[in-house]
C-alpha cells in the first residue's frame, strides 16, 4: 500500500492567554491507501477535532499535513474546497441529509455543487450507489419517510458520490440500533475491499472498532496506539 497522508506534530490549541485549551499536543499519524481504521478514544481525546483538520474543515495551530502529495497547511480556502470535494467523503452521525429531498437528490448534491447542475452521469451514478446500499426501492423517497439506518446508507452513498480517495466518519452508526449499525458497517467494509477506500470511522463502540483491520487510539491529543 502506499501512503495516502500523512500528518506530524500537530498541535491545535482553541482560545488564548489563560483561556486557551490545547486539545492536540504533538499528533502524528499516517494512513494507508485502503486502510479501513477504527479512530479509539474517550471523549475530549481530540478525535473529533483530529477529523475536522484531516477533512480540511479547520488548519492546526502548527505542524504538518499532507494527503495525496499536497501541503493541505499551505493551501488557501480556495484550494482547500476544490480538494475536499474531489477527494474526501463525510459522514457524520447525525447524517445531515436535507429532508425535503429525495434519497437520490441528497446522494447526487456534493456533484451537484461542484458542476451547478445536476447531470445524467450523476444521477446514473447517485442510482446505481443507493442500489448497492440496498435502496433500490428508496431512490425516489424523501429522506424524511425512511427510517434512520436508511438514512445513514444514504449518507454513505452521498460520502462516496465523487469517488473520494478518504472517507472520514464521525460515529457514523452512534443513532442506529445494533443490526442496522451492523448492516451498515458492512457496506462500508464491502466499498473498502471493492474500491479500495479508505475509512477513519471515529467510534465508541468495541465491536463496531472490531470490524475495522486498524485501531488508532488517541488520548490527551496523541495518538498512544
Amino acid at each position: 500500500m502506499s501512503t495516502l497522508l500523512q500528518v506530524r506534530d500537530l498541535v491545535k490549541t482553541y482560545g488564548t492567554g489563560e483561556a486557551a485549551t490545547r486539545v492536540l499536543r504533538g499528533l502524528t499519524l499516517d494512513l494507508e491507501a485502503g486502510e479501513m481504521a477504527a479512530l479509539l478514544g474517550p471523549s475530549g481525546s481530540g478525535k473529533s477535532t483530529l477529523l475536522t483538520i484531516l477533512g480540511t474543515l479547520m488548519k492546526p495551530t502548527t505542524g504538518s499535513y499532507v494527503m495525496l502529495g499536497q501541503d493541505m497547511i499551505a493551501a488557501d480556502d480556495a484550494a482547500l474546497t476544490n480538494f475536499r470535494n474531489l477527494h474526501i467523503g463525510f459522514v457524520f452521525q447525525f447524517h445531515n441529509l436535507l429532508p425535503d429531498f429525495t434519497a437520490l437528490e441528497n446522494v447526487i448534491f456534493p456533484t451537484a455543487v461542484r458542476e451547478g447542475r445536476e447531470t445524467p452521469a450523476a444521477r446514473t451514478r447517485g442510482r446505481d450507489l443507493l442500489v448497492r446500499m440496498g435502496l433500490a426501492d428508496r431512490i425516489d423517497f424523501p429522506t424524511a419517510k425512511l427510517s434512520g439506518g436508511q438514512k445513514q446508507r444514504v449518507a454513505v452513498a452521498r460520502a462516496l458520490m465523487n469517488g473520494p480517495e478518504l472517507v472520514l466518519a464521525d460515529e457514523p452508526t452512534g443513532n442506529l440500533d445494533r443490526a442496522s449499525a451492523i448492516q451498515v458497517m458492512e457496506l462500508i467494509g464491502q466499498i473498502n475491499r471493492e474500491e479500495g477506500t479508505t475509512f477513519l470511522i471515529s467510534t465508541h463502540d468495541e465491536k463496531i472498532a472490531s470490524l475495522c483491520r486498524r485501531q488508532v487510539v488517541v488520548g490527551d491529543g496523541v495518538v498512544t496506539g
